[in-house]
C-alpha cells in the first residue's frame, strides 16, 4: 500500500522537499505598486483579492498580479524581492512591462468558481440501444 509523507514526515526521513518561493507585484487602476515575497503564492493572492492582510494592499486596492518570479530556495527570492524595491519606479514598470506590457491580472482566473454542469431540460435520455441504427442485410 502505498503512503503519501508529510512534508515533516519528508524532512524528518532525509527526503527532499522542494519549495517554490515567489517574488510578486500587485498593483490596482492607478497604477501604485507593491512588492511581496511568500512561499504559498496562491493563497498570498487570495488573501490580498479578500482584503484579509490588513495595510498597504487593503488600503489602497492592491489586488491585481501584475508581475510573478519563482526561485527555489527563499535566501534568493528575499534578495531579488530587495532588489526590485531599490529600483526606481521607472524600472520596475519596465520589469513588469517586459512580460506583461498590458498590466493585465495574473492571478485573474485563479479563484473562479466552476460553472455548474448543464441539465438537460427535457426528460428523454439518449440510451445506447436508441443511438444504434440498425443494419439490414
Amino acid at each position: 500500500m502505498t503512503r503519501v509523507l508529510s512534508a515533516l514526515e519528508c524532512s524528518a526521513s532525509g527526503y527532499i522537499v522542494k519549495r517554490i518561493f515567489h517574488v510578486y507585484i500587485l498593483s490596482n487602476i492607478s497604477k501604485m505598486l507593491y512588492i511581496g515575497v511568500t512561499n504559498a503564492i496562491e493563497r498570498r493572492v487570495y488573501d490580498h483579492k479578500q482584503r484579509r492582510l490588513p495595510g498597504f494592499t487593503a488600503k489602497y486596492n492592491l489586488h491585481q498580479l501584475v508581475y510573478l518570479e519563482a526561485f527555489g530556495h527563499i535566501g534568493d527570492a528575499i534578495a531579488r524581492e530587495k532588489q526590485i524595491k531599490g529600483w526606481l519606479r521607472a524600472k520596475k514598470v519596465a520589469l513588469i512591462e517586459s512580460s506583461n506590457p498590458e498590466w493585465n491580472d495574473l492571478a485573474a482566473d485563479w479563484f473562479k468558481e466552476p460553472k455548474a454542469a448543464k441539465v438537460r431540460s427535457d426528460a428523454t435520455r439518449l440510451t445506447p440501444a436508441s443511438t444504434t441504427k440498425a443494419v439490414s442485410s
